[in-house]
């Protein structure tokens, strides 16, 4: 999946539940913020499936359970 899918559908995701989203640059890494939840991603162009998936399940404390589905 590419890495703008995944930013684009956890943006979309946190807009429609009026939540609070923030993209930040780190280092190596970029950080996403959404409501109180903060996790980091890699600048990689390409995000295998697999983690993109362990991505999104990282904020399912705020945007819900299977929220990605």
């Amino acid at each position: 999946m590419k890495r703008r899918h995944v930013l684009q559908k956890l943006k979309r995701e946190a807009r429609q539940q009026g939540l609070e989203f923030q993209i930040f640059e780190l280092t190596k890494h970029t950080g996403v913020r959404v409501g109180k939840t903060t996790k980091t991603l890699g600048r990689h162009s390409e995000i295998p499936d697999g983690t993109a998936l362990k991505f999104f399940e990282q904020y399912s404390d705020e945007l819900g359970k299977g929220w990605w589905r």
